[in-house]
């Protein structure tokens, strides 16, 4: 049994092993189309998706396996008349072979993993971290670039709510020789923990105020949308947003990377320009996801 909890739970080998596996999948699919056969797996999200719980649900599908699921377990749950996670845990467990959650809370994963006699996948946890996203999103850059190390990644958007980037940066520290630059507006600026722990593992991150601080050969832009859902009040619309004529500025070799959905800050008009990597980055996530079943049930 393995729970995938958090980022911090991996280390250069471990990623190694989780793509090598995503290629195989990707490259020869019939081969694991039955690697889920007979087993179920819960699927409860509190928050909203569709990239995430749609590809968990589809990964298990294509390894032959089965789903139960609801779209809103906010409101279509007994969590709705106060039910604990705790004791939602011990209910489904008895149901399913896995389970995947997506839930407000920081330590949601924590909680249930201290608990679960199945595999727990955490789907997304409030504001603190998004695993499964971190994966994909490294696993794109890694199929891009081939390896990350001397990776140099800018960071822009809501890098203080941005569960996404604070997995990303756990991933990406583990490598040699990275840079980091982080563009947002000052009260979405990238909480001191993150920097902390980037400088314990020697990186550097430099702070921008605007587009002409981050380098122009970049190797990765990765935006963010405003998490308007975590906060009170309206702080306005994105400052910083990426469109030809910013793009432009930059290297033939930068992609532009986002976890979805997107909002002002990436504009359509550079959809079709080949750095543009955010659809690809999306259909990668099946493949992780797939390997990842694949690794929670391998005795």
């Amino acid at each position: 049994m393995k729970h995938v909890l958090s980022a911090e739970q991996y280390n250069k080998q471990s990623l190694e092993e989780l793509f090598n596996l995503t290629d195989d999948i990707q490259n020869n699919p019939k081969k694991y189309a039955q690697t889920l056969e007979g087993k179920i797996v819960a699927v409860m999200f509190y928050e909203p998706s569709t990239r995430t719980r749609l590809s968990f649900e589809t990964a298990v599908l294509r390894l032959g396996g089965k789903i139960i699921t609801t779209e809103n377990a906010s409101s279509n749950s007994s969590g709705k008349k106060g039910e604990s996670l705790e004791d939602t845990i011990k209910i489904l467990q008895g149901y399913a072979d896995s389970i995947v959650i997506r839930h407000s809370s920081d330590t949601w994963p924590q909680e249930a993993a201290s608990i679960a006699t199945v595999p727990i996948l955490n789907g997304g946890a409030g504001k603190g971290e998004h695993p499964t996203q971190a994966l994909l999103d490294v696993y794109t850059i890694r199929e891009h670039r081939k390896t990350l190390d001397g990776v140099k990644i800018a960071i822009l958007g809501d890098l203080l709510n941005g569960r996404t980037i604070h997995s990303l940066l756990k991933l990406v520290s583990l490598y040699e020789n990275v840079e980091v630059y982080g563009l947002s507006k000052e009260c979405f600026a990238l909480p001191q923990e993150y920097i902390d722990m980037l400088q314990k593992r020697g990186i550097q991150y430099k702070k921008c105020i605007n587009f002409e601080d981050i380098p122009k050969d970049i190797d990765v832009m990765y935006h963010t949308r405003i998490q308007s859902e975590r906060f009170e009040g309206d702080f306005g619309k994105e400052e910083y947003i990426i469109n030809k004529e910013v793009l432009n500025q930059f290297s033939a070799h930068t992609i532009v990377l986002h976890p979805l959905p997107r909002n002002e800050e990436i504009s359509t008009d550079i959809d079709d320009d080949p750095r543009a990597m955010y659809f690809k980055q999306a259909q990668n996530g099946l493949f992780v996801r797939m390997a990842l079943f694949v690794q929670a049930f391998q005795k």
